[in-house]
């Protein structure tokens, strides 16, 4: 016989998250999927963000209903500052797993950091009704302390929520108007 190296334990070891559990047992995540995972969370762990793009990539392609998946290839992107995609797969992961407080919690922090105060209180919201214990009640707490210390401190910014009044548009047309004839003048 030959002496064949095993891996290690640490190679062979899955990170077990208990919502990720859950999935797994309910046949949702393949064998191929949670090994990638892995590989993105170990990535992740040791700091290379885009390394773990690219390995929870695949696991998102090998199951595209694994929230946890979603949520750590959110955390990924956002490190590697691609922040379209980071909200994309934080607002999947939300979708496929309602009641998952990493999902709104990352996505949360995610919109007070690109200073999109109002959707990150609505998503806190969600997080509160998904805490399960009390560091995750700490980190949220913490997380809108936080929030509120930077609204106190900073500058004011415009919110661009509200349709233009009718005052403004019909000044904004007689202005696009006057330049009309302006034009359609100096052209004779």
């Amino acid at each position: 016989m030959r002496n064949t190296p095993t891996p290690s334990s640490s190679q062979t070891e899955l990170v077990h998250f208990p919502e990720a559990l859950q999935a797994i047992r309910k046949g949702v995540v393949s064998v191929q999927a949670r090994q990638c995972f892995q590989e993105g969370v170990e990535h992740l762990q040791t700091g290379d963000a885009a390394a773990a793009v690219a390995a929870l990539s695949r696991s998102v392609e090998h199951a595209p209903c694994f929230p946890e998946a979603h949520v750590f290839l959110g955390i990924a992107h956002s490190l590697t500052y691609n922040m379209y995609p980071a909200m994309d797969h934080l607002e999947e992961a939300g979708r496929l797993a309602p009641d998952s407080f990493a999902a709104h919690y990352a996505l949360a922090q995610l919109n007070f950091k690109l200073r999109i105060p109002k959707r990150g209180y609505e998503v806190a919201q969600q997080a509160l009704r998904c805490v399960e214990t009390v560091e995750q009640r700490k980190m949220l707490t913490q997380l809108l302390k936080d929030e509120r210390q930077l609204e106190r401190n900073g500058i004011g910014r415009p919110s661009f929520d509200k349709p233009f009044g009718k005052a403004m548009l019909l000044l904004g047309c007689s202005t696009v108007a006057a330049v009309i004839m302006v034009a359609f003048v100096l052209m004779r």
